[in-house]
């Protein structure tokens, strides 16, 4: 069976723009790490339980990869793919740390979508996956588009591709397992401060090089500081020129930084 490649991200800038109900709405540029990724195949078995072989820390249940099978089921109604996953138990090769603003469990639901659609000949676009994706998780859209660059808004789905040259770059995870809810609830309680419209626009037309070269760790991201509230050891692994990736807790920088 053929392996597939299921990246990392890491949020060059995340803004906050507004909220939509529970969820909040944001202006981001999410930019695909190539070096760092899980790796997802079919492995046969005999038992027609839904089996995921992998190193997580969370039930069948509750793994995104599951509830992407069953919103691709909801969508398409199809008993091959019902035999598929009664053939095959999905084994994931998990690299990309978890609950550390990377996207890993994003990208495993997207590339198993990826999966299937090829496997079945199901002949969904990329933008029919990432509307099935949309109801797994946020961040998944972006990874079914495979952009290696993208301003990402709403509440993430919608997905513009960004022209630029990829950057090189260094990823440092502390052994902090950040809860993303927990976060955003404590940026609205104590650190609400929407990004306006028009300075929206400017942000995303800049190069993901400017605003690292411009922007503090705090200017880069709204919720590093809803982090650090709930998270005071982050402190100690912020360094000079490391920014923040998503609610955390990897911090980033360009390589070559000795910071």
């Amino acid at each position: 069976m053929n392996i597939y490649k299921a990246y990392a991200k890491v949020n060059i800038f995340l803004k906050i723009t507004g909220t939509r109900g529970d969820y909040h709405e944001i202006i981001s540029r999410f930019m695909k790490v190539p070096t760092l990724y899980d790796e997802l195949s079919f492995a046969p078995k005999t038992d027609e339980t839904f089996q995921i072989i992998g190193d997580f820390n969370c039930t069948t249940e509750q793994n995104t990869i599951y509830k992407a099978y069953l919103a691709l089921y909801e969508t398409t109604q199809s008993e091959a793919l019902t035999q598929l996953l009664r053939d095959n138990a999905i084994h994931v090769n998990k690299i990309i740390p978890s609950f550390a603003g990377l996207g890993g469990g994003s990208s495993d639901a997207a590339t198993f979508l990826k999966m299937c659609n090829e496997v079945l000949n199901l002949g969904l676009s990329k933008s029919e996956l990432a509307i099935i994706g949309a109801k797994v998780g946020a961040d998944v859209p972006f990874f079914l588009y495979d952009y290696e660059s993208a301003n990402v808004s709403g509440i993430g789905e919608i997905v513009e591709k960004f022209d630029e040259e990829p950057l090189e770059l260094k990823i440092v995870t502390p052994k902090i397992e950040i809860s993303t809810p927990h976060v955003y609830q404590t940026y609205r309680e104590f650190y609400f401060d929407p990004l306006e419209n028009s300075q929206a626009e400017l942000l995303k037309q800049m190069r993901s090089l400017e605003v690292l070269k411009k922007f503090s760790i705090e200017e880069a991201n709204d919720l590093y500081k809803p982090a650090l509230h709930n998270y005071p050891s982050l402190k100690e692994n912020q360094k000079d020129g490391y920014f923040f990736s998503g609610s955390g807790s990897s911090f980033f920088t360009l390589k070559g930084n000795n910071g």
